[in-house]
């Protein structure tokens, strides 16, 4: 059978690409040296918050609006969504960073203390004040993955290691296309998995603070991913000691039972970014580039994927096209 497009990379770019295309009746292949997704590619190291209001604190207006078809695409493709919303704390000292979140966001409710202990009850009389993001959500960036390619399994789409390309040319390889969109640059994200049964969170909570701030994501039966470092570098190697340590005292500092956690997992990879941390499409030398989703692959990636789908099965001119 002709396939009408080939897809380069299994990250969550080019799976969902692959999704959306093969759902609208395109024959289509994937193709990744390192065979279906495991534990290399920044998307296994990903957070899996799908949190646009919260990302519009820094990011560009399209990220929050482009990011809240995010948690309904997902939910279509069968992936378990948490829809518990996102909780923003701060410690006393730094009170003027919940002030100024405030201040650059949107779609959040202040919160005191009792309406705070009321959404996590563990927090109870650790913070005074904070901002629910009631409409965000969660899920697991790594099971989400994995649904994704068992629901192209059913639709005969398999990812190969090596296969010579056929139809239009989707490029999904995040910075290893910097052979050919050498405007991409390298942002090193940084992540620790604990399995804290003293913990019981039940949505994502971010911790600010003017130097080292948190999120915390639940994962279930007890596992928690932290994250926060964002580095200006494409470098993958291991986790630095003073990324480790500053992430395990903003988790003791968010609930002091994450002291007694075992530590599952260190782990880092550097993300693919434009100069204005906005994705793009890109047309060159013959194929369809999407790249460029910086911290916000799994909040993103179906956005970018229905405009891939649009454009070639449509010729719709994307609205992120370069």
């Amino acid at each position: 059978m002709a396939v009408d497009a080939t897809i380069l990379g299994a990250g969550v770019a080019g799976l969902c690409v692959a999704t959306e295309l093969s759902a609208r009746g395109a024959s289509v292949r994937v193709v990744d040296p390192g065979g279906a997704p495991g534990k290399h590619g920044c998307s296994w190291w990903a957070g899996g918050m799908l949190a646009p209001f919260c990302e519009g604190e820094t990011a560009e207006a399209e990220v929050v609006r482009l990011g809240q078809e995010a948690a309904g695409w997902w939910q279509a493709a069968g992936v378990e969504v948490r829809r518990e919303g996102t909780l923003v704390v701060a410690l006393g000292r730094d009170r003027a960073e919940l002030d100024r979140f405030a201040r650059r966001t949107q779609g959040h409710e202040a919160l005191g203390g009792e309406g705070l202990a009321a959404l996590e009850p563990e927090l109870a009389g650790r913070f005074g004040r904070g901002l629910h993001f009631a409409e965000e959500a969660h899920l697991d960036p790594r099971r989400a993955l994995e649904v994704l390619c068992e629901r192209l399994a059913e639709r005969g789409v398999t990812v190969a290691r090596e296969a010579a390309p056929e139809g239009r040319i989707v490029d999904c390889r995040g910075l290893a296309a910097r052979d050919m969109l050498p405007g991409l640059r390298g942002v090193r994200g940084e992540m620790v998995v604990l399995r804290a049964p003293g913990v019981r969170l039940s949505r994502t909570v971010r911790l600010l603070h003017p130097r080292h701030p948190l999120y915390v994501v639940p994962r279930g039966d007890g596992v928690y991913m932290l994250g926060a470092t964002q580095i200006e570098s494409d470098g993958r190697g291991p986790v630095s000691l003073r990324s480790t340590v500053e992430l395990l005292n903003a988790g003791y500092a968010l609930h002091p039972a994450f002291a007694e956690a075992e530590v599952l997992e260190i782990g880092a990879d550097a993300r693919p970014a434009f100069a204005d941390n906005l994705p793009r499409l890109v047309e060159r030398e013959g194929r369809l580039h999407v790249n460029g989703l910086f911290r916000h692959g799994f909040l993103l990636a179906p956005a970018l994927a229905r405009m891939a789908a649009d454009h070639l099965l449509e010729n719709k001119i994307p609205e992120l096209m370069e």
